[in-house]
């Protein structure tokens, strides 16, 4: 079809659809029912509740269950920072942004569907599919957030990067009820217990996903610059990513911008992919069914950030993207403080609304005001979001690495809040570093 003009209603709808799309792996294999399946699977519990054993052998190695997903995550995280320059180089030179975008798409809604046979006795091939989908999640993200300046005016790309999160967090939670009434209605279906169906819900979230993201694709165009595939070509990222890296350093706004991203994105991501599993071992359940009551919270994340994502984008076009960042910062330092004793599900829940208020409008926020802080002029725009993306990959790896460790020699996950609130705490020193006098609607 024609291509449509930048700022065009219909082209900043369909690419706002992909959080719709694919926001179901980040809820139900991130977030939600995996993390508790895998903890059903590798954890065993006396009747009171109580962990009895949480080790797993994995190679011939006794891992703690915790630690060795951390490092299973961290490891994809790290593939994904080592593959982003290659394809962002590629995907601007060459000008097929969209394909490389559907690749990685398809991929991981295939690993999606692969987690269905996931069990202890075939663990590698699991975590093999749990590596795969983890690296299609992201390695999509790369391309999809890239495409936000091509298709956006500045005055449009806050809004629009709400909307997208506004999307997601209603179609995630879409499927997540489907699942979940699945899930609480084995015996229904005639299943003697809810296995089958849990594991059915990684099919559901593969075709969700690949299905719903063909009305993106329709719309997007294939990308900026078309130049043939070279081995100058091939590297060229790593050079790009280099000479932005030179670029940003003499720009002091978007530097100290990028150094208090990496410090709170680090703290954020680490704690969405954690946060069930604290649920799973630190929470005492009593007589309430974790799975029901883990679920239930994390809707209420995702139905909150709905607001959340939408107050945040109306409050940083009356008090500036800065400002902003920095109160959502500081009542992440609270959460993480309150956190730290939350011992009840009713606790948890507190904790779940406030997280899910504040969640969506820190990431969406935080991708609209790297794409306003980028130069005018740029026109190697997956080069840009390559390096957005690796600082928020490699903080990743980070946390989930200090994560695994700590877990690993205290065997508490609590322990690890406090290790997120001082990297809050740098992220608010380095937004206040930014030069609000220089910045203009941020």
């Amino acid at each position: 079809m024609q291509s449509l003009p930048k700022g065009n209603k219909k082209l900043l709808h369909a690419w706002a659809f992909y959080d719709w799309a694919n926001s179901v792996y980040n809820l139900v294999i991130s977030s939600a029912i995996f993390p508790i399946f895998y903890g059903a699977l590798t954890i065993l519990k006396d009747d009171e509740g109580n962990v009895l054993n949480d080790s797993v052998d994995f190679l011939g190695v006794e891992w703690n269950n915790d630690t060795l997903i951390s490092y299973v995550t961290a490891l994809a995280f790290l593939s994904v920072s080592i593959l982003s320059p290659f394809l962002s180089g590629i995907a601007d030179y060459v000008g097929n942004k969209k394909s490389f975008m559907k690749f990685f798409c398809y991929m991981g809604a295939v690993s999606c569907i692969g987690l269905f046979w996931f069990n202890l006795e075939h663990l590698w091939f699991g975590l093999l599919c749990y590596y795969l989908a983890l690296i299609g999640f992201w390695g999509s993200i790369v391309f999809y957030n890239s495409y936000l300046p091509d298709i956006a005016f500045p005055n449009q790309q806050d809004r629009i990067s709400a909307k997208g999160y506004s999307l997601g967090y209603i179609g995630s939670v879409i499927l997540l009820l489907i699942c979940l009434a699945m899930i609480l209605m084995y015996d229904t279906f005639g299943f003697e217990d809810e296995s089958l169906l849990t594991r059915l819900s990684f099919v559901l979230t593969g075709v969700w996903w690949i299905g719903f993201s063909q009305y993106t694709y329709y719309y997007l165009p294939q990308g900026n610059k078309k130049q043939k595939l070279t081995r100058n070509v091939v590297f060229n990222g790593f050079k790009e990513l280099k000479q932005i890296w030179n670029k940003i350093k003499e720009n002091t706004e978007l530097k100290r911008y990028l150094y208090a991203f990496f410090m709170y994105s680090m703290a954020v991501q680490t704690i969405m992919l954690i946060a069930t599993y604290f649920g799973i071992e630190e929470l005492n359940w009593g007589e309430q069914d974790p799975t029901t009551g883990l679920i239930i919270s994390i809707l209420l994340i995702q139905l909150v950030a709905v607001l959340g994502a939408t107050l945040t984008s109306r409050l940083s076009a009356k008090l500036g993207n800065i400002n902003v960042l920095i109160g959502l910062n500081l009542i992440w330092i609270a959460i993480c403080s309150f956190a730290y004793f939350v011992e009840t599900p009713f606790q948890f829940y507190i904790t779940a609304a406030f997280v899910g208020l504040v969640m969506g409008g820190i990431q969406s926020l935080s991708r609209s005001t790297y794409s306003k802080l980028l130069p005018e002029n740029a026109v190697d725009t997956a080069s840009y979001f390559s390096f957005y993306d690796v600082s928020e990959k490699i903080g990743i790896v980070i946390g989930m690495l200090s994560y695994g460790f700590i877990a690993q020699k205290t065997g508490s996950i609590r322990t690890t809040i406090l290790f997120f609130i001082v990297f809050f705490v740098l992220g608010v020193i380095f937004l206040l570093r930014v030069p609000k006098q220089n910045v203009k609607n941020k």
